[in-house]
């Protein structure tokens, strides 16, 4: 196990930088998430660590060794590819042996990493069979004990549940994390799918615009954002905005546009326009005055029932669109008048400049 440093790290493409100044420490044995949208350099990041593209400037270091100038097979990291690209013609056994075929390793101790890897992977009687005979999750198990006889320092994922069905990415989701508590090597995945990042990670990374917005555990990345950007990326689906004033008069409380006052459990921001953030689950479908929260009217629209709960997409009586949370046996219907709740617990303001003021 070996912990990564990035320091400073740049990466241009011609006149487009894709990374700009980053810097993040990597724990041994953590398992971290790089998430963000398309085209926020996370990618591109994790083929830097790899040595698939190189570092304009800064520097990598790999289990207490600079990096940055060593050829790919010379890091002691194995990645794992959104393609699985396995050899069609070679077994299971086969393919994960192969790379170390190459670097002329000795036959018992290819046939005992391969052994061991199978084991880990749940696959042994998979060994014999070709990539057709096994289906998409399988393959992609076949992919990860490739790499896994590499015994690397570390393990760097790539999107690597992209190509599977929704049952399946679950399912090879719950075994990546199983993986990962029996082994304890060092991880990195990167991913845009925010399920997989609160499921998977021990910390986030939460990259835009080439830059770090965020680095904290799933839930500290979910219930205290440290910017607009990731309050609104993090949770599925996203957070509520609202324009609000805060009045020189009463800085405890904050108006919506329809004359709703909710009160503030900040610190004082101020008086001054600002956007309030607040999640579905923390919006409630109500009795019509009931309940100690600020409570609003508003017009049902789209109600998506979960199971465990019920959105209900909602447009307040000044236009303003939000998403609240019901029960799961909710009878809010399409186009009914409905009160909500707001919990200011989990209130957070956003400013223009960028600022966030969370609650207590």
């Amino acid at each position: 196990m070996s912990d990564i440093e990035l320091a400073n790290v740049s990466k241009s493409f011609g006149s487009v930088k894709v990374i700009d100044g980053l810097s993040l420490v990597v724990n041994s044995g953590e398992l971290v998430v790089f998430l963000g949208p398309s085209g926020s350099g996370k990618s591109t990041l994790l083929r830097m660590i790899a040595g698939l593209e190189t570092i304009d400037s800064g520097t990598l270091t790999i289990g207490g060794e600079r990096s940055e100038h060593l050829a790919p097979g010379q890091r002691g990291v194995a990645m794992v590819f959104q393609n699985y690209a396995l050899y069609p013609h070679m077994s299971v056994r086969e393919n994960m042996a192969f790379g170390l075929q190459n670097i002329g390793m000795a036959g018992s101790e290819i046939e005992r990493r391969v052994r061991d890897a199978a084991r880990t992977l749940e696959m042994e009687e998979l060994l014999e069979r070709r990539p057709a005979q096994l289906s998409g999750g399988q393959r992609q198990r076949v992919a990860i004990g490739r790499a896994i006889v590499k015994e690397p320092k570390a393990f760097l994922f790539d999107e690597p549940l992209s190509n599977l069905d929704a049952a399946l990415r679950v399912r090879t989701r719950v075994e990546i994390a199983e993986l990962h508590q029996r082994i304890k090597v060092t991880m990195i995945y990167v991913t845009h799918d925010q399920t997989e990042a609160m499921t998977l990670a021990d910390r986030i990374v939460v990259l835009n615009d080439r830059q770090i917005e965020q680095i904290g555990t799933p839930m500290e990345i979910y219930l205290r954002p440290a910017s607009r950007f990731v309050a609104g990326f993090v949770g599925s689906p996203g957070m509520n905005f609202l324009q609000v004033e805060v009045t020189e008069s009463d800085n405890s409380v904050a108006r919506l546009a329809d004359g709703t006052v909710v009160p503030l459990q900040v610190d004082h921001p101020g008086c001054g326009s600002y956007e309030l953030g607040i999640r579905p689950e923390a919006i409630r479908v109500v009795v019509a005055g009931g309940g100690d929260h600020a409570t609003t009217r508003a017009t049902a629209g789209v109600v998506e029932r979960l199971g465990e709960r019920t959105l209900v997409y909602c447009t307040l009586r000044d236009g303003s669109e939000l998403v609240a949370q019901d029960s799961g046996r909710s009878q809010v219907a399409p186009g009914d008048e409905i009160a909500l709740s707001f919990d200011p617990s989990a209130v957070h303001l956003f400013d223009h400049k960028g600022l966030v003021y969370h609650a207590h």
